[in-house]
């Protein structure tokens, strides 16, 4: 699906909504009635779109709560048990706000580790996709209270396009204090606003300021183009918005004001990576009833599987092949090759006795398969 301006942004199927610090907290308190007005138009989305939040504001909260100064950012301590408090009454926000309007919140706290291990992200990707499925909101942020200065995102906006990644989202939106990317600072005289980027090259990189102007957050506009730079090579649409409105999606949707980055690779571009950038570690064979399946797009399922071949680990890819051995396609398998061998043929009511715990949705899920 192309999304070739900010107001294609109503047709995306799935949307990553990023907010930072400076338009949650001011002055050490929540914005509440900004907060409310913002999961009203949360709400108007979720009439043909599945929505993930990714929120700043639990180190600026917990700060103010706790008293300490520099927002809670003058050490790595103070962060952290910044983040502590924080997190408590970041949650309780979206969750009221959210709930106002009929919507479930779920707070999803991540590290770094938990998107770059393979396994992990599997784990993340499927919790966000059984949320979305339940009709709940995923808040996401990244765990600062463990997280460290040489193992972490360090901002929301990295975060927020490798959610989307996990996700499988169309498109990301930054919610900042800016309306966009300037060719200059945009506190400078005659600067102007970049509408459009067809890729981040080193003179798009060179407008950017690491400051964050809030004083809040700690990313900036050099984090916000790291961040179109991972949406850009994963297919996704990534847009920086000012969200400091009272109505801050309608201002990005009707009027148009903000930055639009159009994707460098296919929208397909994960799945073209698993097709030809790994050695498959097994192999599953599957009936012909699973193979009509996948002919329609759905997941491999334990009932469906007649062969395990290989020593593989959950996270790994695996081959998969047909009932007369043809290759069908290749993907993620979210079990070890001796869980899919004690649950192969097995209905999913029956596999949480043979495994010894609830079974998983899908053996290798759709998100994470590229048919031959």
């Amino acid at each position: 699906m192309a999304i070739d301006s900010l107001s294609d942004l109503r047709s995306a199927r799935r949307l990553v909504i990023k907010v930072g610090s400076a338009l949650l907290v001011e002055h050490g308190a929540p914005r509440v009635e900004w907060l409310a007005t913002l999961a009203a138009e949360i709400a108007g989305l979720r009439k043909h779109a599945e929505v993930i939040v990714v929120s700043s504001g639990a180190i600026a909260l917990g700060a103010a709560r706790l008293g300490l100064a520099k927002g809670g950012r003058g050490s790595l301590a103070d962060a952290q048990a910044s983040a502590s408090v924080g997190q408590v009454e970041l949650a309780r926000l979206w969750s009221d706000a959210l709930g106002h309007r009929g919507i479930t919140a779920a707070q999803m706290l991540v590290t770094l580790g938990d998107l770059e291990d393979r396994r992990r992200y599997l784990n993340a990707s499927a919790t966000l996709a059984r949320l979305l499925e339940a009709g709940a909101v995923p808040v996401v942020n990244e765990n600062d209270s463990v997280a460290t200065e040489e193992i972490r995102f360090g901002d929301n906006d990295r975060l927020a396009a490798r959610v989307a990644q996990a996700a499988g989202a169309d498109a990301v939106l930054l919610l900042s204090d800016v309306d966009g990317l300037y060719d200059r600072d945009p506190r400078e005289a005659g600067a102007v606003l970049i509408a459009r980027v067809a890729g981040v090259t080193p003179e798009i990189t060179a407008m950017a300021s690491g400051a964050s102007s809030s004083g809040l957050g700690s990313g900036g506009m050099r984090a916000k183009l790291q961040a179109a730079q991972i949406a850009e090579r994963a297919g996704i649409t990534l847009v920086i918005a000012n969200g400091t409105n009272p109505s801050p999606l309608a201002r990005v949707l009707d009027e148009g004001v903000g930055t639009l980055f159009v994707p460098q690779a296919d929208a397909n571009a994960r799945k073209a990576w698993l097709g030809g950038r790994l050695a498959p570690a097994g192999a599953l064979s599957v009936d012909s009833g699973c193979m009509r399946a996948l002919d329609q797009g759905a997941s491999v399922l334990a009932a469906g599987i007649t062969e395990v071949e290989g020593d593989f680990a959950r996270g790994d890819l695996v081959a998969i092949h047909g009932p007369r051995g043809e290759r069908l396609g290749q993907g993620l398998v979210e079990y070890a090759a001796a869980e899919c061998r004690a649950i192969l043929g097995l209905r999913q009511d029956q596999q949480a006795a043979r495994l010894g715990y609830a079974p998983r949705a899908a053996v290798i899920h759709r998100d994470h398969m590229v048919r031959a």
